[in-house]
């Protein structure tokens, strides 16, 4: 997905107090009022809130967010209805959003002003990315999409049952009603959707027709004399691809999952789970969570900017918001140590000037991340840094082990912890996978597992071939008494970190990274390493750092050669290897086992990548809408690597075809 700066909507009002963009020349909300048209239109139109009572999840999707009255009419009409669904998905694209500011401004007479609040409060960065908002203790989702609508209805992976169809009239903004836009619906419609829309424009009215959609007029209210109702009843409805089909479940089966590993990942997954209201047993084979990788004192988190915008650094973006909401609640209400109070990030390939240039080409706004010459991040650091840095206002650090207890704490009843539990294997025993142990007896069985145990997975799944490796990284930890030791106010990273002073009166720094090394062993080389990373960051030098006593901890992270996560259903290599001809060109396409998913190779961004990781997997097996684009669900998926590879093949064979045909034949027999 190519992303492009936004442009902020700016608030102004008609002679008759309306709110009016002077961008497309229209109105946001007829004279009658915002939250009658959303009732009538939108809400009745859907024949809602009839259609969600009862129902496990209830999604719908707004073509244009605007105010976000919509949004909030439908949240009001879902607090006040008793026979409400478990969870309402609310999935809008606003391609000019609102500052905070603005919108405030909007809702000041709004009869839903303490709904209009909680928005407020919740109003994301302005960057060009899904952000999930969370309401109702979180069983009220929106999922915000900013950027143009054309643009991001094929990047949504959902099953939509109502849509609502908004936005700036047809002869105003004609891009959000174009046939497209309208077979994009299509693709997202879930069986029996429906449409509503205030226009009944013939464009429109032909663009759903031609999508697959059943079409009738309905009385307007207001100045409006009639509105455009529609139901999805397509000739043809194309089958889901596999990576983003729901766990199958037996008839009457529990929604419970079986999680191989309490590490970060392990826990962010149960933490996920129970937000989709399912139940899982974490199966942990040390004596306490987060004992492995997850198991340093203290680590950073922060997003990255690239030029290219690429899924590396998209999924980084949208990462680190996860994560500084968890992390924050975790220090705030489980007592965790840490801080969101920003991170820097020296920059040693390019100017100042040539990083303010790249964020203008970026558009990305100064909550999410600034650049500073060295006297501004050296300020901020309370050192005297040597180059200028990226700030990240939103990021920070955290001691993992606690992270991890916090995510746990959050499912609450939901997961159950059973440490000292080694898993020996896998096995598939009908619709059920069974954990076994050392002595071949069963620990537990699910229609559904997740390992999430790192490098570990490999063996349980038989080695698979994935391009996945153990790095060795060695931390190390002085008292703060140490002579020449000065630690910065912020976290500073770059080819390296430091953090700043750590509960226990610690400083902790490092990390070495040496793939293939299986030393648990605390090495006096490794620690000068890190001692000349200390001095290169921050200046500070302690006195005979050879002889300082060597004090940290060794783990190993599990990293993939494209430097992302590796999550999502286990790809089936029989299925593959049985049907030579198979389409297998993108990762959704790969074939899967069925139940059988992993969440692994969280490398050095275990804090960071945690949260946002463990909600794309929890909506994959609840069939719930993915919190990421389609995009760099692909970039993260475990059919990745299989994919590739047939993409190779095909291209090897398409080599030796074109070689064989460009060859020079013999000579003709005479």
């Amino acid at each position: 997905m190519k992303t492009a700066p936004l442009v902020a909507a700016t608030l102004a009002f008609d002679t008759e107090g309306v709110a009016f963009s002077s961008a497309y020349r229209d109105r946001y909300h007829p004279r009658s009022g915002a939250l009658e048209q959303a009732a009538h239109v939108f809400l009745h139109g859907n024949g809602l809130p009839g259609r969600w009572q009862g129902r496990e999840r209830f999604v719908i999707l707004e073509t244009g967010f605007g105010l976000g009255n919509n949004f909030l009419a439908t949240l009001a009409a879902w607090r006040g209805d008793p026979r409400r669904c478990e969870r309402l998905h609310f999935i809008s694209i606003e391609k000019h959003p609102f500052t905070r500011a603005d919108l405030a401004r909007a809702h000041e007479g709004s009869p839903l002003r303490e709904l209009a609040d909680e928005l407020l409060h919740a109003w994301p960065s302005p960057t060009p990315d899904l952000h999930r908002l969370d309401f109702a203790g979180g069983q009220v989702q929106l999922l915000l999409a900013l950027g143009d609508v054309a643009d991001w209805l094929p990047q949504i992976a959902a099953r939509v049952d109502a849509f609502f169809l908004d936005g700036f009239a047809p002869d105003r903004n004609p891009a959000m009603w174009q046939p497209r836009v309208f077979k994009a619906l299509a693709r997202l419609a879930a069986p029996d959707a429906t449409a509503a829309t205030w226009s009944v424009a013939r464009m429109v009215r032909e663009g759903l027709v031609t999508a697959g959609f059943e079409v009738e007029r309905a009385p307007g209210s207001g100045a409006k004399r009639e509105i455009t109702r529609a139901r999805f009843a397509p000739r043809f409805v194309p089958r889901c691809a596999p990576a983003r089909l729901a766990a199958a479940l037996p008839d009457g089966g529990e929604r419970h999952a079986i999680i191989v590993g309490a590490g970060l990942a392990g826990c962010a997954t149960a933490m996920a789970l129970a937000e989709q209201g399912w139940n899982c047993t974490l199966l942990e084979g040390l004596a306490s969570m987060a004992g492995a990788t997850s198991g340093n004192r203290a680590g950073v988190f922060h997003g990255i900017v690239n030029p290219q915008d690429g899924a590396h650094a998209r999924f980084n973006r949208a990462a680190a918001l996860h994560a500084a909401g968890a992390v924050q609640q975790a220090i705030t209400q489980h007592g965790a140590a840490g801080q969101v109070a920003g991170v820097l990030r020296l920059e040693s390939r390019s100017s100042e000037a040539e990083m303010r240039a790249q964020l203008d080409a970026l558009g990305l706004p100064p909550d999410y991340v600034q650049a500073l010459p060295a006297a501004d991040a050296s300020r901020l650091a309370g050192l005297a840094l040597p180059l200028p840095a990226w700030f990240y206002p939103g990021g920070g650090w955290v001691a993992p082990p606690a992270l991890a207890a916090s995510l746990v704490q959050r499912a609450g009843a939901k997961a159950t912890l059973r440490c000292g539990t080694q898993v020996a294997a896998l096995r598939r025993a009908g619709d059920a996978w069974q954990a076994i142990d050392v002595r071949g007896a069963v620990i537990a069985k699910s229609a559904v597992v997740v390992l999430a145990n790192a490098a570990d997975a490999q063996r349980l799944l038989d080695e698979p071939r994935w391009p996945l490796s153990k790095v060795r990284g060695q931390v190390t930890e002085l008292p703060l008494a140490t002579p020449g030791l000065r630690l910065p106010l912020l976290p500073i990273t770059g080819n390296g970190y430091v953090l700043p002073a750590l509960p226990g009166a610690t400083a902790l720094f490092g990390a070495t990274s040496q793939p293939g090394d299986d030393d648990p062993q605390l090495r006096v080389e490794d620690q000068r390493h890190n001692l000349a990373r200390l001095e290169r960051l921050t200046g500070s030098s302690p006195r005979d750092g050879a002889c300082v006593e060597l004090a940290g901890r060794v783990g190993w992270r599990c990293v993939a050669t494209d430097r992302l996560p590796v999550i999502g259903a286990v790809p089936d290599l029989a299925a593959i290897a049985a049907q030579p001809g198979l389409r297998l060109d993108q990762p959704c396409l790969v074939p899967r086992l069925p139940g059988l998913y992993v969440y692994i190779g969280l490398a050095s961004r275990g804090i960071t990548w945690a949260a946002l990781g463990a909600r794309t997997l929890a909506a994959v097996i609840a069939g719930s809408p993915c919190p990421i684009a389609a995009s760099l669900h692909d970039a993260v998926d475990a059919g990745r690597f299989a994919s590739r590879e047939a993409r190779r093949e095909s291209a090897r064979r398409l080599g030796d075809s074109v070689a064989r045909r460009a060859a020079p034949s013999g000579p003709r027999a005479p």
